[in-house]
């Protein structure tokens, strides 16, 4: 391994130093929000980058580990596959059947409603 053979002093490492300079980041502004930012990174106000929503911060955030975790674990054995199939098509069906409830419960609230109003007509 090469070794100097003397010492470097304090005029040579500073001459050589001397183009070693920090430079000013270069500043932005955020199509989204407006604020100033640093080039081709995320903006820490609204949490966007290039118009699209990838942080936290951002409203209309999707967590992608949820999807990638759920891709994941199929992999294993086809007998773990065929399990979690069937665990995601059950948590499927209770979701869509949490969704009709919903609207079932609408539907009769607004029926409820008219016939609130019908009998306040015939009142009157």
């Amino acid at each position: 391994m090469a070794v100097p053979k003397k010492r470097t002093g304090h005029s040579a490492q500073g001459k050589r130093r001397s183009n070693w300079k920090a430079s000013k980041p270069t500043l932005t502004t955020c199509p989204n929000c407006g604020q100033k930012m640093l080039a081709h990174t995320v903006c820490t106000a609204c949490g966007q980058y290039k118009g699209k929503v990838v942080s936290r911060k951002a409203e209309g955030f999707v967590d992608g580990n949820e999807v990638k975790e759920a891709k994941k674990a199929p992999k294993k054995s086809a007998a773990k596959k065929s399990t979690k199939k069937a665990e995601a098509k059950v948590e499927e069906v209770k979701a869509e059947a949490v969704v009709e409830e919903t609207k079932a419960e609408e539907v009769k609230e607004e029926a409820k409603a008219e016939e609130a109003k019908a009998e306040e007509k015939t009142e009157e």
